[in-house]
């Protein structure tokens, strides 16, 4: 029995041995992998802690676009960190005039502002921009065509709404439709929408406005004054309809008659785009169906403004050869120069555009009477010389008019190229050059770019700043809260143009972008203008009339291969109907 007892025993302390044995297997077993976020080796230049400890929390999911802009900031980049991601790339593209600097600063100020907004939420990853300029819209449209198949494009392309319809049609350019979608109440809707409507292709959204110009017409207050004429609530009358192209007529008619101008009208000279189009849009008519794709010959319209320019011309109101005249010799020096005792006499009338203000001021176009030299008008001068409104209607039930050439915020299909995991990451790398777009418009920017660049605002919110004192002052004053990089590109270019009487006149002007037009963005419209051009020459100098040149311009149309596609010619040429 003792034995037995022993055996069963010993047996007990063998099967404690087994199983301690096991449990000291289970717990020396090595555990699962883990996967720890790739920035635990990555340096950030924005954090004081550059590497990131394995974490038990979720990965942040892939962002979605709210439309609340510090939101979708913040979740892009907690994103792109727990990807590893710490610096995204970013080149901008763009054209214009010295003082259009704002085009490439303002994408380098919206990199600015996100990464303060990531560096206060503790989010290591930071925005680097560089910049691309070319004074030329057409050289960088063809510089950027040639650079996309390559992979050596900018990532923003910032230039006329006119190549939205090419680079959309060839996919270079990315559709952002819904992420407009997206930020409509909170900032689109605040945009004006003719401007808005020039950035779609196809309906789709594809560009958001950058700035934008109007063409007033400018009435010389000192012929006015001459002719005895009250001038002071004529915009007005503009605006409601209530004083036409009839009308102007007979004002250029009486100020030449009394000897208070040598001209009742002047207007640009070479091209019939853009500024002499608006007779068209001024007269009811149109150049473009977008139902059909096609452009359009509106028949009544084109043979009320060539009535009308042959009747100022046969009255010798407006320059027979007007289209062969010299801007920097003639046409200027015309618009500016005193009526008595200058070399080319004054005009009453004159088509301009809000950009010649600050020419004027730049620009040696004005013979002083006193120097026998020319020099640039000073803004006080100006404001003594010119009174501004909107393109008249062209008939009594027609509406006044003005046009615009917008410029555009343009991302390439292929934007944020140059980063990291670009194939995996794309969507959110769109998603980021989006939101520096909206933050690049954000009303303070805009009504930057519009004083300093004679420019007129895009959005309603930057044309209220331009009437702000406080703001005004500051920006005379250089008291904008602005990146310093920002701050010192532009703080000689403010000094040179930020007087109160040039912001004034932005501001003044800003509502005629409700009445704003846009020449057709299409293939054939540059050879329909040259066509245009063409006609109206011939109209001015007398050797065809109104009549002749439309048949003329019919004949052009259906002759040529392209054009007979691409427009459609309507109505016919009006039967009880005069000018003036």
């Amino acid at each position: 029995m003792a034995s037995k007892g022993w055996a069963i025993a010993a047996a007990i302390i063998i099967i404690i041995i087994i199983i301690g044995a096991a449990a000291y297997y289970m717990t020396q077993k090595p555990a699962p992998t883990t996967t720890t976020p790739t920035t635990a080796s990555t340096t950030s230049t924005t954090s004081s802690t550059s590497s990131a400890s394995p974490t038990t929390s979720a990965a942040p999911a892939k962002p979605v676009l709210t439309g609340n802009f510090e939101k979708d900031v913040i979740a892009i980049g907690k994103y792109l960190e727990s990807k590893g991601i710490h610096t995204v790339k970013f080149t901008v593209w763009a054209t214009g005039d010295p003082n259009s600097v704002m085009r490439m600063y303002g994408l380098y100020e919206a990199a600015y502002r996100i990464n303060k907004i990531w560096e206060k939420n503790g989010i290591n990853v930071k925005i680097v921009m560089s910049k691309f300029w070319e004074s030329s819209f057409k050289k960088l449209y063809d510089e950027f065509l040639s650079a996309v198949p390559q992979g050596t494009n900018g990532d923003f392309f910032v230039n006329s709404y006119i190549y939205i319809a090419n680079l959309a049609s060839q996919g270079y350019i990315l559709n952002i439709n819904s992420y407009v979608e997206k930020y409509w109440n909170s900032v689109f809707k605040d945009f004006y929408p003719a401007l808005m409507n020039a950035a779609k292709y196809k309906g789709q959204y594809y560009a958001v406005p950058q700035d934008t110009e109007a063409r007033p017409i400018y009435v010389r207050k000192d012929v006015a004054a001459c002719m005895g004429w009250d001038i002071s609530n004529l915009a007005q009358l503009v605006k409601e309809g209530k004083f036409t192209w009839h009308d102007m007529f007979k004002k250029a008619e009486e100020a030449v008659s009394k000897g208070c101008a040598k001209w009742g009208l002047i207007h640009r000279k070479g091209s019939a785009h853009p500024d002499l189009m608006q007779f068209i849009f001024a007269y009811g008519g149109k150049l473009y169906d977008p139902k059909t794709g096609k452009l359009v010959f509106d028949v009544p319209a084109v043979y009320k403004w060539f009535a009308t320019e042959y009747a100022f011309a046969q009255h010798k109101l407006l320059p027979k050869d007007m289209m062969s005249w010299d801007w920097a010799q003639q046409i200027h020096p015309t618009v500016v120069n005193d009526c008595k005792g200058s070399p080319t006499g004054c005009t009453l009338f004159f088509i301009g555009g809000t950009w010649h203000w600050t020419e004027w001021q730049t620009k040696a176009y004005y013979y002083d009477p006193h120097t026998h030299k020319r020099r640039p008008l000073t803004p006080e001068e100006e404001v003594k010389k010119f009174y501004y409104m909107l393109f008249p209607a062209g008939d009594p039930g027609d509406k006044p008019v003005t046009l615009s050439q917008p410029f555009m915020w343009m991302i390439a299909e292929n934007a944020g190229k140059d980063n990291p995991d670009y194939n995996q990451l794309k969507d959110v790398y769109h998603e980021l050059a989006f939101l520096m777009i909206v933050k690049a418009s954000d009303p303070e920017i805009n009504a930057i770019h519009s004083v300093i660049s004679g420019h007129v605002p895009v959005r309603k919110a930057a044309a209220a700043l331009l009437k702000n004192e406080t703001w005004i002052n500051d920006l005379i004053n250089m008291k904008i809260n602005l990146s310093p990089e920002v701050k010192k590109a532009i703080e000689p270019i403010v000094k040179r143009t930020a007087s109160k009487i040039n912001i004034e006149f932005l501001a003044n002007v800003s509502y005629m972008l409700e009445y704003t037009h846009l020449a057709p963005s299409h293939p054939q419209y540059p050879k329909l203008a040259g066509y245009f051009a063409d006609a109206i020459n011939k109209v001015l100098m007398g050797s065809m009339t109104p009549k002749e040149a439309v048949n003329y311009m019919i004949q052009k149309i259906k002759a040529d291969p392209d054009l007979s596609k691409a427009v459609e010619i309507v109505g016919s040429i009006p039967t009880n109907w005069t000018f003036p």
